[in-house]
């Protein structure tokens, strides 16, 4: 059985990767901050193989954004700002993870190989995601929460009654 070629370390992968175009910057504790496209990560030596710190995103207003879903449309989310994700942003960014990864001796997955992976997950319907078990219609507790933060009643929620 052929064996696997072991993954490049970080300096050979810098190398890789400035021969693709990236731009490289050291960080302290010797990190790398590799950009290209107006994406960038963050790179690091693991068992001395060239790693991911800080996962790829679009630079927005000289921050690196995470990716968030909202269910009907992605946005490039920092501390400070949100902005939408435009077509031609998330194909630079899946080439620029896709040389990332192929630099670094990353292997590609199947789900990621399909389109974006985002960050976040944050659909309409779906309150309290995060948080654990999800408030059923029927607690009264619960059906008053909803409607007092989101403005909208959930599914099976009382209705006040109408008058005569």
């Amino acid at each position: 059985m052929p064996r696997r070629p072991s993954p490049p370390t970080l300096a050979a992968a810098q190398q890789q990767l400035a021969s693709l175009g990236f731009t490289l910057t050291p960080l302290r504790d010797g990190k790398v901050l590799a950009r290209k496209l107006g994406c960038a990560a963050i790179l690091e030596e693991a068992n001395r193989a060239a790693a991911i710190a800080v996962a790829p995103g679009r630079v927005v207003h000289g921050e690196l954004a995470r990716l968030v879903d909202r269910g009907y449309q992605k946005f490039f989310k920092t501390a400070d700002a949100e902005v939408p994700a435009l077509p031609e942003q998330m194909s630079d960014l899946a080439r620029f993870e896709n040389e990332l990864r192929f630099a670094c001796g990353i292997p590609s997955l199947y789900n990621e190989g399909l389109g974006s992976v985002s960050d976040r997950y944050i659909y309409d319907r779906i309150w309290y995601r995060d948080q654990g078990r999800q408030p059923r219609a029927w607690e009264q507790d619960a059906a008053a929460a909803l409607r007092a933060g989101h403005g909208a009643e959930p599914r099976g929620a009382p209705r006040p009654s109408m008058p005569a």
